[in-house]
């Protein structure tokens, strides 16, 4: 079944896959590797979303990251294509040098940001570039390093994923490292490479099946997630065309009940929290606001400055913090949907 166009959207997380044109190795060097990494100090910032794994092999890479001011496609395309004009003219060759486009895929991230982190990580160890994940803790081209401490890439995203494994950073490591090893009895995991519920159910011909029957299932293999996921994005995708008006007025109620719950928790009134207070009990309950909007309503970063209003910086300046201070509190998004 051909893929669709892309889905993308402010704060939406995404696995991107990168492969050499034919199977061709897109490193032919170290040089090469910090030619990408270089490109990713560039580029990514600005993006301002969030890296939070990555992993650079012989004839492909992946990344784990997040949607912030600039879509996905303008990120990867600046990437891309000053990649492949500089590999060019260092190894003097000319023409393509990626399989067709990149493969994205958009990810519901309970339950699958721990597990893609974890699988991106160990596919140096699965493709026999290291030995064993004790080696992996020294491999220099892929985020598991820094996400312990050995390298520190200003790009990559660690303090978020190292707060769901605990307060203190060298706990947090050591759960961490204790997380990864365990991936390894897991294999090679292709129900994380998107389609996942079509993966589970037995392929596309199941799900046709199944659709037939009285109970219907949504899928979508641009999309990692459960049923309900794919369904409400591709219904956010079908809002996007036309009802603009109706999703901030939708996206308004939830940004004040919101405000209402985390002010009560905090001690700040709602209306504190919605104007232009600089206080830090209210820059951190914009913070708490912000975060579970994304995570929990996946509102875009635009409804959420609108709502609050504040800017979209101010938004995503405020999503890494609010992530911090969401699991540091131990809250559980349930309470807040």
């Amino acid at each position: 079944m051909p893929r669709g166009p892309r889905l993308d959207t402010e704060g939406a997380l995404h696995h991107v896959m990168v492969r050499g044109l034919e199977r061709r190795k897109l490193f032919l060097s170290d040089v090469d590797r910090e030619d990408l990494l270089k490109r990713f100090s560039e580029v990514l910032p600005k993006n301002r979303g969030g890296v939070y794994a990555w992993s650079l092999l012989g004839n492909h890479f992946h990344l784990l990251i997040r949607t912030g001011m600039v879509g996905l496609s303008s990120v990867m395309r600046r990437i891309l294509t000053g990649y492949a004009s500089s590999f060019n003219r260092r190894h003097k060759r000319s023409g393509h040098l990626f399989q067709n486009r990149y493969k994205s895929v958009l990810v519901e991230e309970e339950p699958y940001l721990l597990e893609l982190v974890r699988y991106i990580h160990l596919n140096p160890v699965r493709a026999g570039l290291v030995k064993d994940v004790i080696e992996l803790e020294r491999y220099p081209w892929s985020g598991h390093s820094a996400l312990l401490g050995k390298m520190d890439p200003p790009w990559q995203d660690c303090r978020y994923i190292l707060s769901h494994f605990g307060k203190r950073v060298g706990r947090a490591r050591a759960a961490y490292r204790e997380f990864v090893k365990e991936g390894l009895s897991r294999g090679r995991r292709p129900e994380l490479m998107g389609g996942g519920l079509v993966r589970s159910m037995g392929g596309w011909k199941r799900v046709e099946e199944l659709g037939r029957g009285r109970e219907k299932w949504a899928h979508d293999e641009r999309v990692l997630g459960s049923s309900e996921f794919v369904e409400e994005i591709l219904k956010e995708v079908e809002r996007g065309k036309g009802e603009e008006g109706q999703g901030k007025r939708v996206g308004a109620e939830v940004l004040s009940e919101l405000a209402e719950k985390i002010g009560l928790a905090l001690g700040v009134s709602r209306p504190e929290l919605m104007g232009g207070g600089r206080r830090r009990e209210i820059v951190v309950g914009r913070s708490l606001v912000s975060y579970v909007a994304i995570r929990g309503y996946g509102m875009s970063l635009k409804k959420i400055a609108q709502g609050m209003n504040i800017s979209v910086q101010s938004v995503l300046r405020g999503l890494e913090k609010g992530g911090g201070e969401f699991h540091r509190r131990e809250w559980v998004l349930a309470d807040f949907l």
